[in-house]
């Protein structure tokens, strides 16, 4: 009998995770609005460990959390969350040695908690009476004021997460368009953490100032553009009660919205073309078209398709949704999509935190 292998080293866990995470694809999405001939590209992120974006910024901040010494070995890692954030945590945490703990509001949808309890951690759902999501978060630092064992990575608030996409996304999204002899001329990106819109938003500008970067929200809960929570919407990861602190609209374009009935529309018809995804990417592109029309029918607009449609199929994504005044989807003729590939590893920024 061979002897047993040896734990990797923590460097190598975090070196193995990296080839699993990120270089995603950039997708171009050939169509008709109107008739007229369109191109919206975007990053197809459910190829990433987890099937999400928040991979990106969840390895990042346990990778720079191990750097400064914040987080130890065996500590147990404690997050607030609207879903996708939790099921990276869960399994890069785990992947780790990490017990993990997960606070997130009891209305989201139930293949999230099933994923993230199939990774082995815990899950404390929050009512609405309960405080929801600003109450999920209490909780967590709650837990965390008892136990000085716990590490909370505090996704909202840690600039960790920008720099995240400001290290990966955003390099990807020039190389992979300047592979096609093109450049971006906007970027939308639905606001939940805000860490992708500011990170790569802050990437797009220090190349061209004149790029323009818009963060999306949807239109029945215009948290960010009224700086508190209205109404309600089913666009779940975005808009979570509140302006997270490290958004800074000051450093963005206009705020664009979506309809999360549209969003639910046009997630549907991207699937019906091939393309699996939630219903938050389905808002990203109606908020890239709104983008599109208002600064040319050839303008370069990319976006971000977070995740596929398998954290949804219990949700209105497979509903027989009405159509509304107003809505973009039903002007829209999908003709196919094509996938630009990944960029070389020698394009992305690797000033990665090191791990000894």
């Amino acid at each position: 009998m061979s002897a047993p292998t040896a734990r990797p080293r923590l460097s190598e866990r975090f070196a193995g995770l990296h080839r699993l995470i990120g270089n995603t694809p950039l997708v171009a999405v050939d169509l008709l609005y109107r008739g007229e001939p369109r191109v919206i590209y975007a990053k197809q992120e459910s190829l990433n460990l987890t099937g999400s974006i928040k991979d990106r910024m969840a390895l990042f901040i346990m990778e720079e959390a191990y750097r400064s010494g914040v987080l130890s070995p065996g500590a147990r890692i404690a997050e607030a969350t609207s879903g996708n954030t939790g099921i990276s945590f869960a399994a890069i945490g785990r992947a780790l040695g990490h017990p993990v703990t997960i606070f997130m509001p009891d209305w989201m949808s139930a293949e999230r908690m099933a994923i993230i309890a199939s990774f082995g951690a815990e899950i404390v759902p929050v009512s609405a009476a309960q405080g929801g999501f600003l109450g999920s978060i209490r909780l967590s630092e709650e837990l965390a004021a008892s136990d000085p064992h716990v590490f909370l990575p505090c996704q909202f608030a840690n600039p960790a997460n920008v720099e995240a996409h400001m290290r990966t996304t955003g390099p990807e999204i020039v190389s992979q368009l300047a592979g096609a002899g093109l450049a971006p001329d906007a970027f939308v990106a639905g606001v939940g953490t805000g860490g992708t819109v500011m990170g790569v938003g802050a990437f797009l500008k220090a190349r061209n100032a004149t790029t323009r970067v818009h963060p999306l929200e949807p239109a029945e809960s215009p948290t960010l553009s009224t700086g508190h929570k209205v109404g309600r919407h089913r666009i779940q990861g975005i808009s979570d009660e509140f302006i997270p602190a490290i958004v800074k609209l000051d450093r963005l374009d206009a705020v664009v919205n979506a309809q999360d009935g549209d969003a639910i529309l046009m997630a549907q018809k991207l699937a019906h073309c091939g393309l699996a995804l939630g219903i938050s990417s389905g808002a990203n592109f109606v908020g890239a078209l709104k983008v599109q029309n208002a600064i040319g029918a050839r303008a370069t607009v990319v976006t971000i398709f977070c995740d596929s449609n398998k954290k949804y199929l219990s949700t209105d994504l497979l509903r027989d949704e009405p159509l509304r005044e107003g809505y973009l989807s039903p002007d829209v003729e999908l003709l196919g999509f094509r996938a630009l590939g990944r960029t070389c590893a020698a394009c992305v920024d690797s000033n990665r935190p090191q791990i000894d």
